[in-house]
């Protein structure tokens, strides 16, 4: 699943050429078109697929935003403004062609599910192989409450605070520390890759229970996950499966992990374990992490 790095990086990708351009037509796949005939919200939620049509065909992009995992595209037509939000699921992801072939990775390319076709002459194509992302079109947030829920961002002033005050809460105190972050209403965008990575460095097992942390091990934990983010974002995501870049390039944060699909700790040398957690893998060493 994309984690923040990899959603920041596709959106970088997506700026330049879609800011300011004006939604001319909007295209679904046969797969989106027949899931909602039979009553699944295949991509599009929330909505009938020609009201989200009528909503967002002849509307400006005005703003593209990043929260947690979602993209944000802020839309607007003369005094009406409407937010098309999108997760991009397990495998989903936002390209910026001329046309449907120069998406290099064949499965994007035959798994396209909507089209956004643009009067600078480009496609907005969202893919995705599994089909379990989503883009909603909503008036404001309000109307999609749980995107409210979600925890400040990570390199904002009070994310910390946000953190340590939640991981006191009955509700946390006795989950793994691991369940914990992977929580966005606690930590926002960090994923399974980055939460065992920030753990290995925090030198913190991840199926330790939050309340037997100390104050200085919490910021510890809060300190290495602000700063494995931040490395992803460098390396332009991690890619080890079905993840590109809106313009179908790899990320490189894949070289750079310690744990995570590891063989061998690269500090000591111990074969990395495997244990689930949350009902997902995690990685970590068990010598150097207590």
């Amino acid at each position: 699943m994309p984690e923040l790095p990899e959603v920041e990086h596709v959106k970088r990708g997506i700026e330049p050429y879609a800011i300011n351009t004006i939604i001319d037509k909007v295209k679904f796949s046969e797969s989106v078109i027949n899931g909602k005939k039979n009553g699944r919200e295949t991509i599009i939620k929330g909505i009938e697929l020609d009201s989200f049509k009528r909503l967002t065909e002849g509307y400006k992009i005005i703003k593209i935003d990043r929260r947690s995992k979602y993209i944000v595209f802020y839309i607007q037509q003369n005094d009406e403004n409407r937010i098309l939000i999108s997760h991009l699921g397990m495998a989903g992801g936002f390209f910026i062609v001329d046309d449907l072939e120069q998406i290099t990775a064949p499965n994007y390319r035959k798994h396209w599910q909507v089209i956004f076709e643009l009067n600078n002459g480009k496609k907005l194509v969202y893919s995705d192989i599994r089909r379990f992302g989503e883009i909603r079109n909503v008036s404001s947030f309000e109307s999609y409450p749980s995107f409210l829920k979600i925890a400040p961002e990570p390199f904002d002033d009070d994310a910390l605070q946000h953190f340590l005050d939640c991981t006191n809460k009955k509700s946390y105190i006795k989950k793994p520390i691991k369940q914990v972050i992977l929580d966005h209403k606690v930590i926002s965008g960090c994923g399974n890759i980055y939460a065992c990575e920030a753990l290995f460095r925090a030198g913190i097992k991840p199926h330790r229970l939050t309340q037997s942390l100390t104050d200085q091990e919490k910021e510890m934990v809060f300190y290495h996950v602000r700063s494995v983010l931040n490395e992803g974002i460098k390396y332009g995501g991690t890619s080890i499966s079905d993840y590109r870049h809106a313009d179908g390039k790899t990320g490189e944060m894949q070289l750079h992990l310690n744990v995570y699909k590891q063989k061998y700790c690269k500090v000591c040398g111990h074969p990395i374990e495997t244990e689930v957690i949350a009902s997902r893998n995690s990685h970590y060493c068990p010598t150097c992490q207590k």
